[in-house]
């Protein structure tokens, strides 16, 4: 997808579609829908924010730290099997094949990360997030051909990526049209600077890169969960199902979660009694007691995003999986990509289903947006 050069280095790499989650058309699709045909779907590129220049250890994410750790907020899923991926025919490539998993019990937080747990930990760190600092040439110039000029001064500002819906139709080829880089947006200030999360101190905190999600979780004595442990986690002990509630669908009883109705990306009527990201504990928890694992924000994990990797597993049971030891994706191959779960509010039941238990999204460890989050785990 074409966009100015210049807003091609601020966005490295160039975004082509965030979170559109069909690649084939569905029952009920809208008219919009069928009039891009076959959408991109969720294993299309996805905005980064400036795609790092390595891998990092092979996963950071899953490694506890020692140290107290408080369980306060947090559920204890005893351990078990399951069968991971897709099992209900709605399955992409990087959710086949279905295989069997196994996983120690682990504590996991009832809920998001909340605005007002992460201003606890940036009031005893000082640490300052990803999209709050300004952009360093020296790492984007590692990503693109030699010799390449740097851009003028005034590119590289502290910004992060909003959600701002087109006035009109659109196609859902491009998500540049709906998705902005926004100067002092920021976990502080989600819609940009003008923007504040006074009053939402139980609301997901957002504008979340992976490396700020490491760091809270180091200091709370914590972990991302593996994306096994998150799977196994939204099922709720329900095998074989398609949602953290079961089978029905998510308009059932006045919907189940929180995600988009209406036409995407321009009219959510807000069916559900939200229009963008609801306080967390807004609907009902899955059979573990786990909020919002369908909807509301994207979650990342600790592990690498690779889209052939279930293929290449040949144990007939997977115990304690880490994910792969790197990462792969087709469409990006040199940018390092974790997995993130869950699916958000952004989410459509006529073309994105990302908030099924077994689908998948990825994304740069340095990327941060309006509806991406994280929840945290321990295994002590």
């Amino acid at each position: 997808m074409p966009i100015p050069f210049i807003q091609r280095l601020a966005l490295l790499p160039v975004f082509l579609v965030l979170f559109s989650c069909a690649s084939e058309k569905k029952e009920g699709q809208s008219e919009q829908a069928a009039i891009d045909g076959d959408l991109a779907s969720c294993h299309d590129n996805i905005p980064d924010r400036f795609a790092p220049s390595g891998q990092k250890s092979t996963q950071e994410g899953a490694l506890e730290p020692d140290g107290p750790v408080s369980h306060e907020g947090m559920i204890w899923i005893e351990g078990g099997e399951y069968t991971r991926g897709a099992a209900d025919g709605r399955g992409r490539k990087d959710e086949l094949p279905a295989h069997r998993v196994k996983v120690d019990g682990f504590w996991m937080d009832a809920t998001e990360v909340t605005n007002a747990q992460f201003a606890a930990f940036v009031a005893a760190t000082g640490y300052v997030t990803v999209a709050e600092k300004k952009p360093d040439w020296e790492e984007i110039k590692k990503q693109l051909p030699p010799g390449t000029p740097k851009p003028p001064e005034e590119v590289f500002v502290a910004a992060s990526l909003t959600f701002n819906p087109p006035s009109q139709r659109v196609s859902l080829q491009n998500a540049a049209q709906w998705w902005a880089w926004t100067e002092g947006a920021n976990w502080r200030h989600p819609q940009g600077p003008e923007s504040s999360i006074k009053g939402k101190e139980n609301f997901p905190v957002v504008h979340i890169a992976w490396e700020d999600a490491i760091e809270y979780a180091k200091w709370a004595g914590k972990r991302l969960p593996t994306e096994a442990e998150w799977e196994y986690a939204a099922r709720g002990g329900e095998e074989g199902k398609s949602f953290p509630w079961g089978d029905k669908p998510v308009e059932s009883d006045g919907f189940l979660a929180n995600i988009w109705q209406g036409e995407f990306p321009i009219n959510n009527v807000g069916e559900d009694g939200y229009l963008g990201l609801a306080p967390v504990k807004s609907f009902d928890p899955n059979s573990y007691g786990l909020f919002d694992m369908a909807g509301n924000v994207w979650e990342w994990t600790a592990d690498w995003y690779h889209e052939d990797y279930y293929g290449g597993i040949t144990e007939d049971m997977v115990v304690n999986p880490t994910g792969p030891a790197s990462s792969y994706d087709p469409q990006e191959p040199t940018v390092p990509k974790k997995v993130v779960k869950g699916g958000s509010f952004l989410c459509n039941v006529s073309y994105c289903e990302g908030y099924r238990v077994s689908a998948k999204m990825k994304s740069s460890l340095d990327t941060g947006l309006e509806h991406t989050g994280f929840r945290c785990v321990s295994s002590r």
